[in-house]
């Protein structure tokens, strides 16, 4: 088994690509140990010293470390990927995912709200994914996009240009309600 890893815009965050299926739809964002449960591969990956978060895509796994340098742990992370996938145990035991949009907006705002989540489903989220992350819709409110970063997002040192100079700008340009995208 060959795996692929990627740097991601995150210098704490690496991308790994196993060249199988991690997760048939959705996604899941685990950011401490007790959180990964649903998980056997998140559970497996935090049981490296170093390994802070974990977020698994369609065909990825992006790990967040600590302050460990990469060459101290990245063989043990493509380790127990490597171990993982050749035990033949599920990656999330049941759904587990932990991506579903949020909620929260006013009723009347329903169609604004729908094109804000068309957009970040077409145009954002793909993006992002490629970089090892993943930004899901939280809410709107008084011309306020509320978003969610995840993954190699979460933490990422670029992510407020990439709120303020990219999704806000298309949001904006496709939804004249918005007036703002802040991160959640």
């Amino acid at each position: 088994m060959f795996i692929q890893t990627e740097a991601t815009p995150n210098p704490a965050t690496l991308k790994f690509i196993p060249g199988k299926s991690v997760l048939p739809a959705g996604t899941a964002d685990f950011r401490s140990r007790g959180e990964a449960d649903a998980s056997p591969l998140a559970t497996r990956l935090f049981d490296i010293d170093g390994v802070k978060g974990v977020f698994l895509g369609s065909d990825f796994i992006s790990v967040t470390k600590d302050t460990t340098e990469w060459q101290h742990i990245k063989p043990m992370i493509l380790g127990a990927i490597m171990e993982h996938f050749l035990s033949g145990a599920p990656t999330l035991a049941g759904d587990g995912t932990n991506d579903s949009a949020g909620g929260n907006y006013a009723p009347e705002d329903a169609e604004t709200v729908k094109t804000i989540v068309e957009l970040l489903e077409t145009r954002v989220r793909p993006a992002v994914a490629q970089d090892g992350g993943d930004i899901t819709f939280s809410g709107f409110r008084d011309g306020i996009v509320y978003l969610h970063m995840r993954g190699a997002c979460a933490g990422c040192p670029s992510s407020t240009a990439t709120l303020r100079h990219g999704i806000e700008n298309l949001l904006k340009h496709f939804c004249p309600e918005v007036q703002e995208v802040q991160s959640v």
